[in-house]
């Protein structure tokens, strides 16, 4: 294992491993925190193709890696377990602190591109240790949430295709989950381009067949053709304080969950043009197209099933529903809609997973050898392999143990995003301290909502970890029976 670097924040740099040139031959550039008021232009060249990234395909990746389907299916009846009916009004609170660690993402972009993002920019705020925390939150992040990524693939790969008894057998659908993991680290290996025109086609997919849905659903709420037990609209919908502060924490951590991913597109800033800008505007955009999406089917799925079906079916909620909504010969519409989702997911999950390692270590902080860039695809293809393998075999290793993988890995996968949010939201703070004073953007875009968002994540992550410990509090002990498992 890596270990984390020991240099103090004001240590002179020192010359480390850097990022492959195109050719694949690494080039020195200094290892020590950049200082504060560096200029974007001098952001380290690791050999990526630049400027292949438009703000159209920088907001496709920003949606498809949250996979707003995907994320409904394996998360909304977790959410409606805790929260009931109040479920909307909790999409709307965690959408706030999003929001705000969306501007923190999108100001320290302005001055630093790199795809290292939150390893580069804690490193810069708090020392290299501190960034090596943050760059291993993003990792780990992306690894576990892979194995709930992999496990709705295989799940409804194999009822797409009508193989409903193998789709509730562990063994077939992981088989089915590695090979969608090896094929499109194939794809991420191959190029950004060819990634970048795959998410449009499989974004398209899935935000029809939500669309669909929502559309159904409310008609036949409106008509009286809703399921029994479906709830009824309210104003006490929009209030998300139904429970104990614990239980609003730990749905507040699942709805953070859901929203995860849109930092993508920054991610991949070096390959995007006017890489100062473009991602930021696409991280921001993306939240608030996100917010919508998740507030009108949360409303949608309550109105038609209510929250008991959700909440019993919280393993699959969209599988669930797909026939009751469009029947026996349409209900296969939302097995490919979230099958879309859930692949292009695993994609642009890949994608900022890779160039995390990529950064750091070009950096000094892993291996020098996994800041290779392929000399014909310019792509970082010795950490997208490393990835995809890593990730096959956690998830192989998960499905062993674990009786539940949605819901322990969405747990999981919540707290290191509470971390590394956190983390690059006071990053921020610090990081533009001098700003402040400025003027009242500078105040609030630089400083008060990075702040307030931090705080948050950072109060629901330790009231979350409080709650689930013992460990028998996981879902796989108090939750053996899922659809996502046999």
């Amino acid at each position: 294992m890596t270990t984390a670097p020991h240099a103090e924040p004001d240590d002179p740099p020192a010359p480390g491993p850097t990022a492959a040139s195109p050719a694949g031959h690494a080039a020195a550039s200094p290892a020590g925190r950049p200082a504060p008021d560096r200029p974007a232009s001098a952001t380290l060249d690791k050999g990526l193709r630049a400027g292949a990234l438009g703000l159209l395909s920088s907001i496709v990746i920003a949606v498809s890696s949250t996979a707003p389907a995907y994320s409904i299916a394996a998360t909304l009846g977790l959410i409606v377990a805790i929260s009931g009916t109040h479920t909307p009004a909790m999409f709307i609170v965690a959408f706030i602190p999003m929001l705000f660690i969306a501007v923190a993402f999108r100001e320290l972009n302005r001055i630093d591109p790199d795809c290292g993002i939150t390893f580069v920019w804690v490193r810069r705020a708090f020392g290299p240790a501190a960034g090596w925390m943050g760059g291993w939150g993003i990792i780990a992040a992306d690894i576990i949430v892979m194995a709930s990524l992999a496990q709705v693939v295989g799940r409804y790969a194999l009822l797409l295709v009508g193989a409903d008894g193998l789709a509730t057998q562990t063994a077939p659908v992981v088989v089915v989950g590695v090979v969608f993991i090896a094929a499109l680290t194939y794809v991420c290996f191959r190029g950004i381009e060819i990634s970048a025109r795959l998410q449009l086609v499989l974004l398209g997919i899935e935000i029809a067949g939500l669309a669909a849905l929502c559309v159904v659903a409310f008609v036949k709420a409106g008509t009286g053709h809703a399921m029994a037990g479906h709830g009824h609209l309210s104003a006490s919908w929009l209030n998300p304080f139904s429970g104990s502060f614990t239980d609003v924490s730990n749905a507040f951590l699942l709805a953070v969950f859901v929203y995860w991913g849109w930092d993508a597109a920054v991610s991949v800033n070096e390959e995007t043009e006017d890489a100062e800008r473009i991602p930021g505007r696409s991280a921001v955009t993306s939240t608030l197209m996100l917010v919508a999406i998740f507030f009108v089917v949360a409303v949608a799925t309550l109105a038609y099933a209510g929250p008991d079906f959700l909440a019993k079916n919280s393993g699959d909620v969209l599988g669930a529903m797909a026939d009751s909504v469009f029947g026996s010969t349409f209900g296969k519409i939302m097995i490919l809609c979230v099958l879309s989702s859930t692949a292009a997911s695993t994609q642009t999950t890949i994608m900022p997973t890779a160039r995390a390692v990529l950064s750091m270590a070009a950096h000094g902080a892993l291996p020098a050898r996994l800041a290779r860039v392929h000399p014909r695809y310019l792509t970082p293809g010795v950490a997208t392999i490393t990835m995809g393998v890593v990730s096959a075999v956690f998830y192989v290793l998960l499905a062993m143990v674990s009786s539940n993988i949605l819901a322990d890995s969405a747990s999981a996968t919540g707290l290191l995003i509470a971390f590394y949010y956190g983390l690059t939201g006071l990053a921020c703070v610090w990081v533009f301290r001098k700003d402040l004073r400025r003027s009242r953007r500078d105040l609030l875009a630089k400083g008060v909502l990075p702040l307030l968002g931090s705080l948050a994540l950072f109060g629901a992550f330790i009231l979350s970890i409080k709650s689930y410990l013992p460990a028998s509090s996981s879902a796989t002990h108090t939750s053996p029976e899922s659809a996502g498992s046999s």
